[in-house]
């Protein structure tokens, strides 16, 4: 069985579950915390775009159109690649 992990909304009150083999934007989605439209979910469209601030992910391929490696190196990546490792916090990107 996946173990379980929070994932908080940063400035707001919203937190949802994400189990470890589940992406992160699928998780926010069904916890009704995402945004109301999305688009490809898998790593290429970019509109999942977000900062995690937490000491443990994985992630799967991203394209490079939307996330460079500085960007990861800031824990900028897209939700619908992010599977979570301990519980998380994710902003919006503001810049």
């Amino acid at each position: 069985m996946a173990r379980m992990f929070t994932v908080a909304v940063k400035d707001t009150d919203k937190t949802f579950p994400c189990a470890e083999d589940q992406a992160v934007f699928k998780a926010m989605i069904h916890g009704r915390s995402g945004p109301p439209n999305h688009g490809c979910c898998g790593g290429g469209c970019g509109v999942c775009r977000m900062r995690v601030e937490g000491d443990w992910f994985a992630f799967k391929p991203m394209s490079a159109a939307h996330v460079s490696e500085a960007d990861k190196k800031q824990g900028i990546v897209l939700l619908c690649c992010v599977q979570p490792r301990s519980d998380l916090v994710v902003a919006p990107v503001t810049s």
